[in-house]
């Protein structure tokens, strides 16, 4: 009987707060759909009797949205693949190999995590000004230097997580691979990659989401090149001196949670068995 309240009172919990968690996301979408006189109503209420698309209207007819919808993808997407690959080889590299530094190396990505991002923001505008003088693909104004700062940051915290699944893996897998033929570079992409597929997806969704939603290196590196802004810099249209459109502001924020989802829900499995993973490792 204990275990069955305790049980009870565990899943109450859950639902307490799972309904605390989703409440935010619940009012963003109310409030894209609330009529304009709705939303700044002095006698809020979570629903509405007249909802409408007006909002997203709105904000799908702004100039250059899809524009600023393909940088996000363009950026997101070449940094998920840059972080997978690079993040693999060397969580392999630092887990099968013995060399000097190795350990020093291992500390300094620990670091790398503890600094906060405000504080690089500034020396990495002049990184990224001095870089673009060499190749300026990858300087100012460019979606190169959000790729590579954002791989920066996504590269430590991927590269210690995947040494934990690279580090599960017997090595005795190996040597029987060997024994039967295949060589390093055969066993590293057919056996060894399948096997810490679930770390991989766990790092990919915390690397798309960073690079998709990020603002600060958005608005710090992207100046004058109004082309090559990104989707949470189209959000600024609607913050107007006069009066807000919070209803557009909503509806901006709807459509760019809805690629994080339908990412989320494609890998959810292998997420959670990545995490746990990791937690493992």
């Amino acid at each position: 009987m204990t275990r069955r309240r305790s049980r009870l009172l565990a899943e109450i919990v859950t639902v307490l707060v799972a309904a605390a968690v989703a409440f935010p996301l619940y009012w963003m979408v109310l409030s894209a759909l609330k009529p304009a006189g709705e939303i700044q109503s002095t006698d809020p209420r979570p629903w509405t009797w007249a909802p409408t698309l007006d909002s997203f209207e709105r904000v799908l007819t702004v100039d250059g949205f899809a524009r600023y919808f393909l940088n996000s993808v363009v950026v997101a997407t070449a940094v998920v693949a840059l972080s997978l690959l690079m993040s693999f080889l060397s969580a392999v590299a630092l887990t099968r190999f013995r060399f000097r530094g190795r350990t020093v190396l291992l500390v300094m990505l620990l670091v790398a995590q503890m600094v906060p991002i405000e504080a690089l923001t500034i020396p990495l505008f002049f990184l990224m000004r001095s870089v673009g003088d060499v190749v300026p693909a990858f300087g100012l104004n460019e979606l190169g230097s959000l790729v590579l700062v954002h791989l920066a940051f996504s590269l430590p915290f991927a590269i210690w997580m995947l040494r934990g699944f690279v580090a599960a893996v017997p090595v005795e897998l190996e040597e029987a691979a060997r024994i039967d033929g295949a060589s390093r570079l055969r066993f590293t992409w057919q056996i060894l990659f399948p096997l810490v597929l679930p770390g991989l997806v766990a790092t990919s969704v915390l690397a798309f989401i960073h690079a998709w939603n990020d603002f600060l290196f958005a608005k710090t590196f992207i100046i004058s090149k109004t082309e090559n802004q990104t989707l949470p810099q189209a959000i600024l249209v609607f913050f107007k001196p006069e009066e807000n459109d919070w209803g557009a502001i909503m509806a901006s924020s709807t459509l760019m949670t809805v690629p994080v989802l339908v990412f989320f829900v494609l890998v959810q499995r292998r997420l959670v068995s990545g995490l746990a993973g990791a937690v493992k490792g």
